[in-house]
């Protein structure tokens, strides 16, 4: 009887440590009590001795290590392969475009944010879309004085909508996990999803309007004077195309002939020309390979959506012909890795602390108890209703554990109550991507790390502002779903 009792005390406590412990990190950094890496390997760590499971942590440690390591490489060679591409200039173009939209101000450069992060997310890959939304975003944020976790949060639920693609992952999970086609699940949710990015964008809209109200709206000349007062920072951000590097001491930025005059202020077309968020006259331009470059990454992300390889090999042989072809010089090459060093090593080490953290998860079986605890805790009411539970299920599981874990062990355990009251596993499949666009900001995710990383935001800080945004999302997404009868 006593060894009875303690078999059923076992599991409960593990479920109760298991949410300790993500309470307990999310808490940490978000007070910034404690840096990410550090949380991410010392808390695991401790509440695997509290487990009584200390002696194994280094098994669980190389597990979670083991699973994780693929993703590390690809985020490693692909950071190296798009800082490359974006030191040759080959997404200036977009740049620009976003900021004769954009102009300066914030509304329109939060809905730029939001309308680049979507579109940049066909690709199918979390740190790609980051990469790129942030380089072409973070200096104009920066030099606007704008809220940086803004950009962050747009960019990360914006992702979120659009990771629900049949090659973005979890649509391809809740259809192997439940054994059926994938096109069946997502075709249908087409209008909630499109309802869910429409509320991104309207979000975004009136995120801009609160920081237009804080920061005003500047003019051109006026952020132009201010890079010239600021020349001094390490970050060429701003500068006149016809004043070479923006430091020709005359006191105003120039066009390409004249000294600013009231004519030129008035020329909004000339001075988009000059407002430039990479400096056009940088030594790593490479304009004659432009075309190469362009096809070179188009037919990378062809092949990542084809799965002709491994994403980790795309990355590793793009980058590898990337610098070879764009820096033929060895001293050249030594100077574009060393520039993105930071950025590597940044990303890398959080990928790695992470890999202690869902390891400890689970390998002492904590996930595991912590998603049966959920499901057994739905009242038996609820059985006809199990689609709605899964989609508002899908936000707090799929924010806590890895996208396997819920789609490979907690759906089907799912669907196998609904099915008992008569819900489909279709309606189910699709009720569980509900919660993307708030999954993609939990720290079990690594591509978040790169968006972080390279926008210089405490992690702590992109959680408590992107959380109730993305949590909100995701309801309307469910409701928009109910509505049109979809789940």
């Amino acid at each position: 009887m006593g060894r009875s009792r303690a078999n059923v005390r076992y599991p409960l406590m593990l479920t109760i440590l298991g949410f300790a412990m993500i309470a307990t990190f999310l808490v940490l950094i978000m007070m910034k009590k404690m840096s990410p890496i550090a949380a991410l390997v010392l808390i695991p760590a401790l509440f695997c001795v509290f487990v009584g499971k200390g002696a194994k942590l280094g098994d669980y440690v190389l597990d979670g290590v083991t699973d994780l390591a693929p993703t590390a490489a690809m985020l490693m060679f692909a950071i190296v392969y798009f800082g490359v591409m974006i030191d040759v200039g080959l997404f200036d173009p977009i740049v620009r475009g976003i900021l004769k939209f954009a102009k300066a101000d914030p509304m329109r450069i939060v809905v730029g944010t939001a309308i680049l992060a979507a579109i940049v997310s066909l690709d199918g890959d979390g740190s790609t879309t980051f990469m790129i939304t942030v380089s072409a975003m973070y200096p104009l944020y920066k030099r606007l004085k704008m809220s940086l976790v803004v950009m962050t949060g747009v960019a990360a639920m914006a992702n979120g909508v659009m990771n629900t693609l049949p090659w973005g992952g979890p649509t391809a999970r809740a259809a192997t996990a439940l054994k059926l086609d994938a096109s069946d699940i997502f075709v249908p949710m087409i209008p909630a999803l499109a309802v869910g990015l429409v509320a991104v964008f309207v979000l975004s809209y009136f995120l801009g309007l609160r920081e237009r109200k804080r920061l005003g709206v500047l003019t051109l000349d006026q952020v132009l004077v201010e890079e010239k007062a600021e020349e001094k920072e390490t970050e060429t951000v701003l500068v006149g195309a016809g004043s070479g590097s923006g430091a020709s001491g005359t006191g105003k930025a120039t066009g390409g002939a004249g000294s600013g005059t009231d004519a030129e202020d008035d020329d909004e077309e000339g001075d988009a020309e000059r407002f430039q968020v990479l400096d056009p006259n940088r030594p790593t331009l490479r304009p004659k390979l432009y075309w190469f470059n362009a096809l070179l990454t188009g037919a990378l992300l062809t092949a990542m959506i084809m799965e002709w390889l491994p994403i980790p090999v795309l990355f590793l042989l793009g980058a590898a012909l990337a610098l070879t072809v764009n820096f033929p010089h060895i001293p050249d090459q030594k100077a574009r890795l060393a520039a993105h060093a930071d950025n590597v090593l940044n990303v890398s080490g959080m990928v790695f602390a992470a890999a202690v953290f869902t390891g400890v998860l689970q390998g002492t079986g904590m996930v595991d108890h912590m998603a049966k605890w959920m499901v057994d805790v739905i009242p038996e009411g609820m059985g006809p209703h199990m689609a709605l539970v899964t989609g508002v299920l899908s936000l707090p599981l799929t924010y806590f554990m890895s996208n396997d874990g819920f789609y490979f062990g907690v759906l089907p355990v799912l669907a196998e109550a609904g099915a008992a009251h008569g819900v489909t596993p279709l309606e189910m499949a699709r009720a569980s991507l509900v919660g993307q666009p708030l999954h993609m900001s939990s720290p079990l995710v690594p591509a978040v790390y790169v968006l972080v990383g390279m926008a210089k935001v405490e992690f702590g800080d992109h959680t408590k502002f992107v959380v109730k945004w993305a949590a909100l999302t995701c309801l309307i997404i469910l409701a928009a779903g109910i509505l049109f009868g979809i789940i």
